[in-house]
């Protein structure tokens, strides 16, 4: 089977976005390929947070994951840190990039300028995603359009390192997802849905209260001329809303804004749609929140299991390149 490899930083609680336009691929995924997926916490030491925030944070997103539908039997799930060979691949590969690749992000041009101090960290961020990326000889990876560009980078650093030091890594190919790949902020609908902007009435967390989730739909921003139809240039609002509701019902979004005449009822109905959605991913997150033992247990699992993968690819890479191997 294709190996599939995707990961989530533990930077806060899950919302929308994250489920509909990820997790729920990922749970499909299980199926379709040796899926492999990581809580990515060396990434998040780019964020100002303080140690035991990161630690709360890692063990939350963990039950998020499970919650959400990945299955310890169909994937591999891990911390990041729990396997060393991410940050001793990533300097290989740091000394394969160069640092014009590594001004032309974007991501880090745009997160730079809303710093004071710019950690090294962020800098090279795009280069430790390759390493998770390329140490597990992943062949398809999900990405949305904002991590576009990073896995550009991933696919030229290991195509790069394999003319120069022979056949090592796979070079991976994206996988788009379709319906919900990019919820939009309900208060800012130009604006992707996300946990580093802070719209509390924008961003609809996995875990809010059935109330919390009718409130902020129907405090969602639409427009004034009241005709109901998928237009999502002229009309990006009420698009997010009816791919919400697409996403939650199996449905197309033109579709969707046949079946309504008022935004008043699309938004009635999308807030019990999302409720009823989320409610199981709730449930399950309460009972496995409740029993750290056997979170902990998983992780410790998936990391045995993907560090002898990321072992055998860094001793390869580490002789390839020159060093000398251990006695």
């Amino acid at each position: 089977m294709i190996r599939v490899l995707s990961g989530i930083q533990p930077s806060g609680e899950l919302h929308l976005g994250n489920y509909v336009g990820a997790l729920r691929q990922w749970v499909a995924f299980q199926d379709e390929y040796d899926a492999f997926y990581c809580v990515v916490d060396l990434h998040a030491l780019t964020l100002e947070l303080a140690p035991e925030d990161l630690r709360a944070r890692t063990f939350d997103a963990a039950c998020s994951l499970l919650a959400a539908g990945l299955d310890p039997d169909r994937c591999t799930l891990f911390c990041q840190s729990h396997v060393p060979e991410h940050p001793r691949l990533a300097w290989l590969l740091e000394c394969t990039a160069t640092m014009g690749e590594l001004n032309r992000m974007t991501q880090f041009k745009d997160k730079s300028t809303r710093q004071e101090a710019v950690r090294v960290g962020l800098f090279t961020y795009p280069v430790l995603m390759a390493a998770d990326i390329l140490a597990y000889h992943a062949g398809a990876v999900p990405v949305g359009d904002d991590q576009r560009q990073h896995l550009e980078l991933a696919r030229e650093l290991a195509q790069r390192f394999n003319n120069r030091y022979g056949e090592t890594f796979t070079v991976p190919e994206a996988v788009v997802p379709a319906f919900g790949g990019r919820v939009m902020d309900l208060q800012h609908p130009r604006r992707k849905m996300s946990k580093s902007v802070d719209s509390p009435l924008g961003t609809v967390q996995v875990l809010d209260s059935p109330q919390e989730i009718a409130r902020k739909v129907r405090k969602a921003v639409t427009d004034t001329d009241g005709d109901v139809r998928y237009d999502p240039g002229d009309k990006p609002g009420l698009a997010n809303l009816l791919d919400l509701m697409a996403a939650a019902t199996g449905q197309r979004p033109e579709d969707v804004a046949g079946k309504y005449t008022r935004y008043g009822d699309l938004k009635a109905d999308l807030a019990e749609a999302l409720v009823e959605m989320l409610r199981p991913l709730r449930e399950r997150y309460d009972a496995y929140s409740a029993d750290r033992g056997a979170v902990e247990a998983v992780l410790a699992g998936g990391a045995e299991r993907a560090r002898e993968v990321a072992a055998a690819t860094y001793a390869r890479a580490a002789g390839a390149i020159g060093l000398l191997p251990p006695a």
